[in-house]
């Protein structure tokens, strides 16, 4: 495990002193998910923090046609969906699929809370990692709310600058609310 690409990983976020760094990497291990795996599953039993060390992924969930609908993407630095926004009873509420080969670091919730009860460094972080994630699920509501499907893939672009060549177009549509081939034709027309 290469620490310091974790520390600079875990300090995107926000920066942590050597010795709650440490106290971190105590309970890290690595994980690795090939590119099409489905790693957290909506209705199992989930158990784990992940901080995405390289590739990118995304949370969904199944419409009721059973089509995928995508959530949010994460990539290279980003924490997932804390364990409390995306579980309920210990049960995953989301699926999360690797879009990519991905390289996580992983780490029991529980080891985790215990940590933030006794280390405030910790503790906000785990803070910040919540108000991030509430940013940008509020900044997701209001732009399918607000933009039209052409504004909202400028948008989407400005955010994930190399995703449209790196991922299935099939997750960025449902990610902006479009069809697939809405999401084709906006791609002609939109440079």
């Amino acid at each position: 495990m290469d620490t310091r690409e974790i520390k600079k990983a875990v300090e995107a976020n926000m920066p942590l002193s050597s010795r709650s760094f440490e106290e971190f990497m105590t309970i890290a291990e690595e994980y690795e998910v090939p590119a099409g795996d489905v790693f957290i599953v909506k209705g199992r039993r989930e158990h784990y923090e992940y901080l995405v060390m390289d590739g990118i992924c995304r949370s969904f969930v199944l419409d009721p046609d059973g089509a995928p609908v995508t959530i949010a993407f994460f990539w290279e630095h980003s924490v997932l969906s804390p364990y409390v926004t995306r579980t309920k009873k210990g049960i995953s509420t989301l699926d999360f699929e690797a879009l990519t080969d991905l390289k996580l670091i992983r780490f029991p919730e529980k080891e985790f809370l215990d940590f933030m009860v006794d280390n405030i460094e910790i503790r906000e972080w785990g803070n910040e990692v919540l108000k991030k994630e509430l940013a940008q699920k509020v900044e997701k509501e209001i732009n399918l709310a607000t933009l039209t499907a052409r504004d909202r893939l400028i948008k989407f672009r400005e955010q994930f600058p190399p995703f449209e060549n790196l991922i299935p177009h099939p997750a960025i549509a449902s990610y902006l609310g479009i069809t697939n081939v809405s999401l084709s034709r906006l791609r002609k027309n939109t440079f």
